[in-house]
């Protein structure tokens, strides 16, 4: 009988302390000093550059000291309405919103600088080549605007490696390249196929290896 693992809740949190600096320390010290009034920050770059990771340690690190913080991106559906109180806005995945996310976006946008609340955004391209509409686009570009890096190799093994040993799990270095060779380099696309392979081997009561790995893509590639 296979076992079925508990959902007991192993993503790591999203905090300034987890997150892989590589060459994005500008851009990490600057949300780390952020305060009421701020001017606006976009985050861009490519999928798995750690932009949703730097706007949600913002977002904890706000509420820590006794901030409101609300975060808005295209899976929520309208109505877009932040809670009363609310001091610092984030909107993710700026590029992927739909006409009438744009213009809830902007009206959130409006509201909050009105009342000195901080706008923390991030889209896949820089704000002057959003898709979106002129006024949305140029108010997200108004500010601070921060292009992220992806981890080089060495960085994304050493990140990997820290998220294995943090689940108690062995990845020896064959499976590691075979991650490496067999998928798309960003970190968020690697941690879903470990955290994947992870419960694939709880399942089948099997360490992870090369063996395994391939076993549970024939199987998904089979369903």
């Amino acid at each position: 009988m296979k076992q079925i693992p508990l959902a007991i809740g192993v993503d790591p949190a999203r905090t300034f302390d987890t997150f892989l600096t590589g060459a994005n320390a500008a851009a990490m010290a600057h949300l780390q000093a952020i305060g009421p009034a701020a001017a606006p920050v976009f985050l861009w770059g490519p999928p798995g550059s750690g932009k949703t990771h730097l706007l949600q340690a913002t977002a904890e690190r706000w509420q820590s000291h006794g901030g409101r913080a609300v975060c808005f991106d295209p899976s929520q559906p309208l109505p877009w309405r932040p809670d009363e109180g609310v001091s610092l806005m984030v909107l993710d995945d700026c590029d992927r919103f739909d006409s009438g996310q744009q213009q809830a976006a902007f009206t959130l946008f409006i509201e909050a600088t009105t009342h000195g609340a901080p706008v923390l955004a991030a889209g896949r391209v820089p704000p002057v080549d959003l898709p979106l509409r002129d006024d949305l686009r140029s108010r997200l570009g108004w500010g601070h605007v921060f292009a992220l890096r992806p981890l080089t190799e060495e960085q994304t093994r050493a990140a990997l490696r820290r998220e294995a040993d943090r689940r108690g799990i062995f990845l020896s270095d064959e499976v590691m390249d075979y991650l490496l060779t067999r998928f798309a380099r960003d970190l968020k696309h690697l941690m879903s196929q470990l955290d994947k392979l992870d419960e694939f081997s709880l399942v089948n009561k099997r360490v992870i290896t090369v063996s395994l790995l391939k076993q549970m893509l024939a199987e998904e590639n089979a369903a």
